[in-house]
This record gives structure tokens, sequence and C-alpha cells, in this order.
């Protein structure tokens, strides 16, 4: 995702013109980044909402300082009209699609894709119906691969949905949706088939919805 530097440019960096702006800098390096930048960059690779203690840490530099950050690029992006946003959900801050841009950017997703679920998302799909709430890192050890790709696939044609986050390790989870039980013909969760036929060659699935 690229993003044009304007919506920062109006933003002072914490400590501007004082001793504070050294505390910003690792050893007082001239090449490092301004404060914005680092942010934003850190939250463009983030697949979960991040807390501001973790993007403070991991730069080195006050929470109050991130805090502040992260409210001006929000407010920057909305009032210049971007067709992405940044928002304060499930403990963290995450870059979304904004709501008016969203059926062109789904569009966009689908465009030249099999109507077809690949065999990867089908086994993705079930481990998500019988393990829900359950996230990617699950699913992932489950299928022994990962499900990055596959989770958003399945989230763009509104078969899963995240479902909030692990309390323990902050994790964001997926559960399936209302969209998916009228695809698959049934009432509620309870009338899904077995669970193995669903997933060939994994033969511990049902050793792990039984744990």
């Amino acid at each position: 995702m690229t993003v044009d530097s304007d919506p920062v440019a109006h933003i002072e960096h914490p400590g501007a013109g004082t001793a504070g702006t050294d505390g910003l800098r690792a050893g007082g390096d001239a090449a490092r980044p301004p404060l914005p930048a680092l942010v934003e960059a850190i939250l463009m690779v983030a697949e979960n909402p991040v807390p501001v203690t973790e993007i403070a840490v991991s730069l080195g530099v006050p929470a109050a300082d991130v805090e502040r950050v992260v409210v001006e690029l929000a407010r920057g992006y909305t009032a210049d009209g971007r067709g992405f946003s940044l928002r304060d959900v499930g403990g963290g801050w995450r870059f979304y699609t904004s709501d008016e841009c969203a059926p062109w950017v789904e569009r966009f997703v689908l465009a030249g894709q099999s109507p077809k679920l690949s065999q990867a998302a089908l086994e993705t799909l079930a481990v998500v119906a019988y393990q829900q709430p359950v996230s990617r890192g699950r699913i992932s050890a489950v299928r022994g691969v990962s499900a990055d790709g596959v989770i958003r696939t399945l989230t763009t044609r509104r078969l899963v949905e995240e479902a909030g986050t692990d309390p323990e390790g902050g994790a964001t989870l997926y559960r399936t949706t209302d969209y998916f039980l009228e695809r698959m013909g049934l009432r509620h969760l309870d009338e899904l088939p077995p669970l193995a036929p669903l997933l060939p060659g994994i033969a511990d699935v049902d050793d792990i919805v039984g744990s």
C-alpha cells in the first residue's frame, strides 16, 4: 500500500526545535526518519491492530509521542478524504479501507477470481467453522502453511469475519458469518456435517477439535 506523504507534512515532530528531538533519534542519528513516517511504516506491515506502547518500545520513544502522532495521522487522512483510514480498534491502531471506497476495492480484489474456492480456502474455512473463534496462527498450525492470504480471500467473500482478539495473546480471531450459513444452507453451526470429510489428508484435526 502506497501512502502519500502529504497528510503528515503538517505534523510537528515531537520535541522539534528542542533537546527532545535527540530523544527521538537513535544515538542522535540524523538519518533516522521522522516519527510520523516511522509510525506509518510500522502500521503498513501490521496485520493486527498495534498498541501505541508496542510502537513506542520498538522505536525507543515515549508512548505519549506515538499516541499524539497516530491521532494526528488519523485526523489528517480523514480530512484529506483518503481512500483509507487509521482506526483505533481492538486495543491498537490499524489501517482500513475507507467505507466510501470499500465497494470498488472489493470489485478490484474479486476481479478475475474464480467463483469457486480453492482447496486451501475450503480447508481454512472448515477450520474456522469448527474451531471458531480462531486465530490465523491456530489455522496455520492445523494446516501446516500460512493462512494469511486465504483468510483475506474468505474475508473478502464475506464468509469469514473478525471476532475480536485473543485475551491472552492479542491475536485477531476469526469466525464464520451469517452469509456462510446462508451459502451452506444451514440455520446454525450445529447443523455442520462431520469435520473429517472436509479436510482430507489432515489426520489430526479431529484430535485438535476435541482437545
